[in-house]
């Protein structure tokens, strides 16, 4: 199981957006040279970040901005926006047979194990804001000087 690219190609835009917003329009063209992707998945992404209230995007020249304080946008509300979980981290597969031993306890032996390791990721991603991974990036950039 392996989250998609989409998660870390948003937190990706965003700390862009944190960084070179206002003083550049951060436009789907400005953030795909950053993200070093096409700027059609970049507008896929701001779009789904717009939908979720974290940004507000000015079409054509006017580029993308946060919708609220980078101290309020969580990594728990990044994922949330752009991975289409539909609620389950894991997905489970279809019809176990029922005739087994195995097949019929499944779901009872393994369903709170996975529930508590969505549980633990979503904590853990609700942990950290925006607003600290832009600090870090100050720092490490500080320290490259």
């Amino acid at each position: 199981m392996q989250i998609s690219t989409r998660f870390t190609m948003a937190v990706h835009i965003l700390l862009a957006i944190g960084e070179f917003s206002p003083a550049t329009r951060t436009t789907s063209t400005f953030l795909s040279k950053s993200v070093n992707a096409n700027p059609v998945v970049i507008r896929r992404a701001l779009g789904q970040l717009k939908d979720a209230g974290i940004i507000t995007v000015e079409m054509g020249p006017g580029g993308a901005a946060f919708a609220r304080p980078a101290e309020q946008i969580t990594l728990l509300d990044v994922y949330r926006a752009v991975e289409s979980t539909e609620d389950h981290l894991f997905n489970f597969h279809e019809n176990p047979n029922a005739e087994c031993p195995v097949g019929r306890n499944i779901h009872a032996v393994l369903d709170s194990e996975l529930d508590d390791a969505q549980k633990a990721l979503e904590d853990r991603l609700a942990q950290t804001s925006i607003a600290d991974l832009l600090a870090r990036i100050d720092t490490l950039v500080a320290e490259q000087q």
